[in-house]
């Protein structure tokens, strides 16, 4: 209960910073976790972005805003953080579906998106596979792409990576190099801290890395959770861990990056494994 706790008490941090600034690092902190994997978190367990459900709260209070005082439509807009008129017009329709100005006539509909609260819901239906390793530093050899901090602007870097990485040949390079476990192609997340966040994608080898990249992976716990399908079903098992695994599990993030291991990568008939960093809690 302490974890759905934390989570509740950065959700009253993002209401009481709505007029301002929110800091994910922040959010972060809250909950224990870096800003990436409260975003995973919060994504999984709200069913929206964080971004997203800044922005309809936002607009939410924007619209009482309007419709309740005189202020004129470019205060407010500054009010919520945007510096653009446009910026503000454009986000307030996405939401509502009608302009700012428009709230000033009566009979207008707007839609409110309240705050969320988190909660435990028991589900029990399919099992989860899971092991606890404890792992020295493991060293790893590829290619890595930046990511923005708002981890749904990755959505569609990521996969044109790997599309990338098979049709010139970097995978094929990097399977030959494989020497040490975890033992399949790695992507690997390294979004802990404020450096620039990247994604690799990797073997772990002893190897030399040529014209590669090198990254160490520090010594962590590790939830490791196996699955088979479709390279889109470790999206869904990833969900699982975060939404049915993790509230219960005694368990939180540690301070190291995801790794999915992907043993068999045929896109129709995937295995795979999810490493997901642990502490005790």
């Amino acid at each position: 209960m302490e974890w759905v706790e934390r989570l509740n008490q950065s959700i009253r941090y993002i209401e009481e910073h709505l007029s301002c600034e929110i800091a994910y690092e922040q959010l972060g902190k809250i909950a224990c976790c870096s800003a990436y994997h409260y975003q995973r978190m919060f994504t999984y367990m709200a069913g929206v972005p964080l971004s997203e459900y800044i922005r309809r709260r936002r607009m939410s209070l924007a619209a009482v805003d309007l419709q309740g005082s005189d202020a004129k439509v470019i205060e407010i807009a500054a009010k919520y953080g945007y510096s653009s008129p446009t910026a503000f017009n454009r986000a307030f329709q996405s939401v509502h579906g009608v302009a700012p100005s428009a709230l000033r006539s009566e009979g207008i509909a707007v839609k409110s998106y309240p705050p969320i609260t988190f909660h435990i819901s028991v589900k029990g239906a399919e099992e989860l596979n899971y092991r606890i390793e404890t792992k020295e530093a493991i060293r790893i050899v590829g290619v890595s792409c930046p990511l923005e901090k708002e981890i749904e602007k990755n959505f569609a870097v990521v996969p044109q990576m790997w599309q990338n990485a098979a049709a010139n040949g970097t995978v094929e390079k990097l399977a030959e190099m494989m020497d040490t476990p975890p033992m399949g192609l790695l992507g690997v997340s390294v979004c802990n801290g404020t450096d620039q966040w990247k994604y690799f994608i990797a073997v772990s080898t002893t190897k030399q890395c040529g014209s590669f990249e090198e990254y160490t992976i520090p010594a962590a716990m590790w939830a490791v959770f196996s699955g088979e399908g479709t390279n889109m079903s470790i999206q869904e098992l990833e969900q699982r861990i975060v939404t049915e695994w993790l509230p219960t599990s005694g368990y939180e993030y540690g301070n190291a990056p995801d790794i999915e291991v992907y043993i068999s990568p045929d896109p129709q008939n995937a295995k795979y494994e999810v490493w997901i960093p642990v502490v005790k809690r």
